[in-house]
């Protein structure tokens, strides 16, 4: 077992305390069982990294297995999508890949096991009828006209569902449990629905489906998993999974509940991500405001800050919500590290320097990367013309504006002091181009007579410049809790309309021509950004992963 000792929730120490108990001869098999109806967000990344490091931790296994149960939402494309998405958070299932449709028939077989038990029965009910006759928390469920049939008959009528007698919502079949129960899902629940549809694996081999319900367990037990890990929506119905091992009489697996994550300014349901993806409200899965693993990749975080994240956030069992600021905290804390420094201005403005000969060129030399002496330093040229931030240059600034103004002197990153001497405009009054004088005596960024300036630009040299085209990515919700809407509102109304704005005329220093997709860099004083997926020889785009304000350790200080 390995690192045992450094983790400590309550799930770990029921583990602990099965081991030393010897139950199940010392073995711990989890499993990780995603629904491929859509790709996997950072709530299911929680649930990876708690899986797949139980297994590890403990010196188990864990299953991947999709529960494929519903070919109507289900795709080839979101099977590969997951798979991708877990190799790249760095876990690995080995031979261990399996799926519920390898169960189809096994849970055909229970199913008929179930019906000559009398434990259930075929039942004519339309779906709106059942929930009708399930009753409500306060009220107790009514039996079905058809919960009396005779095993004979349920035996005769689900074979010819199998066979395809019967149209889609014609029948279903359902456990024979309690209508009376407290727990709604006991209430004779559904087990098998006639969905004439292909799915992804199985063909059109089958045209009865089972529900997850029924699927769950039994999926379980058939994998010899010994401790179940699910979230607590999943607690209600652990009554159910029980009583069907129990009719059943088959290996009984531990089903644990925890809390699922819940980050703020988000949604993680699969359907309502699903529907920004269909109402174009984002571009694809993998657009860098999801919460999609595929999203946070393109976005520029790594897998090892989202295990960080998800280590630290811990694993409990009362509901809560994450500020996502503490995410982009562990991104950034990350990235602060490990990415690269380099210059680049957003929104340029030209400035001439007079007095800075007009075919002169120098190199100047630059840090890559402050909190990692080992990553060296790099040349970045210097000429008469520059590109600065619009935002660094005011005409009249007021109070507590330091950075540049006509008469006022600033500092160039890594190169000289410079004064403003006069600002051409337009017809309009916006600012052209500044001009400016330079100290050559300042090179480097420090004046020998000892003068201080108050602010230090980044810069990019005009003649060396390379352009670029920059998107700049904020909350994707106006509201921390979006999903949470009065009767009759829609959460979309709660999209943020600014949650991406491409800015297209950026400029950009010469060493950032051989970016790769997925490279990081620390744009100075703006950010940290990633070379997007989509870049090419001809486009190079960049993506801002984080700002460099830290608002997570500004709500810690509070």
């Amino acid at each position: 077992m390995n690192d045992i000792k450094e983790k400590t929730d309550f799930i770990r120490e029921i583990i602990r305390q099965d081991l030393q108990n010897k139950k199940n001869n010392g073995r711990i098999h989890t499993r990780f069982p995603p629904e491929p109806n859509g790709y996997l967000h950072i709530g299911h990344a929680k649930s990876i990294c708690l899986n797949f490091g139980l297994a590890e931790e403990f010196s188990g296994i864990c299953n991947l297995r999709f529960d494929d149960t519903n070919p109507t939402k289900e795709e080839s494309e979101y099977v590969q999508s997951i798979k991708k998405d877990i190799k790249w958070l760095g876990f690995d299932w080995g031979q261990n890949e399996y799926y519920a449709s390898d169960y189809f028939e096994k849970l055909y077989e229970f199913a008929v096991l179930l019906i000559k038990k009398g434990k259930a029965y075929v039942c004519d009910l339309s779906t709106e009828e059942i929930r009708q006759y399930r009753g409500t928390l306060t009220a107790p469920g009514r039996e079905s006209p058809y919960r009396n049939r005779s095993i004979k008959e349920n035996l005769t009528l689900f074979k010819e569902m199998r066979d395809g007698k019967y149209p889609d919502g014609s029948k279903v079949l359902r456990a024979k449990i309690d209508m009376s129960s407290p727990n709604l899902n006991m209430r004779d629940p559904v087990m098998y629905r006639i969905l004439h549809k292909i799915h992804h694996r199985t063909g059109n081999n089958w045209c009865i489906y089972p529900t997850y319900d029924w699927t769950h367990g039994q999926s379980d037990s058939i994998e010899n998993i010994t401790h179940s890990i699910c979230t607590l929506e999943f607690e209600d119905h652990r009554p159910l999974y029980d009583w069907f091992l129990d009719q059943l009489e088959i290996y009984h697996p531990r089903q644990i509940e925890f809390a699922r994550l819940n980050l703020t300014y988000t949604v993680m349901s699969k359907r309502m991500l699903l529907e920004l993806v269909e109402k174009k409200y984002v571009n694809g899965w993998d657009d860098p405001r999801m919460p999609t693993i595929s999203g946070m990749k393109r976005r520029g975080y790594s897998p090892q800050a989202i295990r960080n994240f998800c280590q630290q956030i811990g694993v409990s069992k009362a509901d809560s919500t994450v500020d996502i600021a503490f995410l982009e905290h562990i991104i950034r804390e990350e990235l602060n590290k490990k990415a690269a420094r380099v210059m680049g201005v957003l929104n340029p403005l030209r400035v001439v320097i007079d007095n800075y000969p007009d075919d002169q060129e120098e190199e100047l030399t630059a840090i890559n990367n402050p909190e990692d002496p080992s990553a060296g330093t790099r040349k970045i040229p210097f000429s008469k013309i520059l590109y600065i931030e619009q935002e660094d240059f005011m005409e009249n600034p007021p109070d507590k504006f330091y950075r540049l103004s006509p008469g006022r002197e600033v500092r160039l990153r890594y190169a000289y002091f410079i004064k403003c001497v006069d600002a051409v405009k337009n017809k309009d009054g916006s600012i052209l181009e500044l001009h400016c004088i330079y100290d050559p005596l300042t090179k480097g960024g420090d004046a020998p007579d000892g003068r201080k300036v108050k602010a230090t630009l980044h810069w990019v040299s005009d003649r060396h410049s390379i352009p670029a085209e920059v998107r700049l990515y904020d909350k994707l919700f106006t509201k921390e809790n979006p999903a949470r809407v009065e009767d009759g509102d829609d959460f979309k109304e709660n999209f943020n309309e600014n949650s991406l704005q491409i800015v297209k005329n950026c400029k950009l220093e010469p060493s950032l021509m051989r970016a790769k997709p997925g490279n990081m860099y620390q744009f100075e004083r703006l950010g940290y950004f990633c070379v997007d997926s989509g870049t090419t020889n001809e486009k190079l785009v960049f993506n801002r992963t984080v700002t460099l304000k830290d608002e997570w350790a500004k709500i810690r200080k509070t």
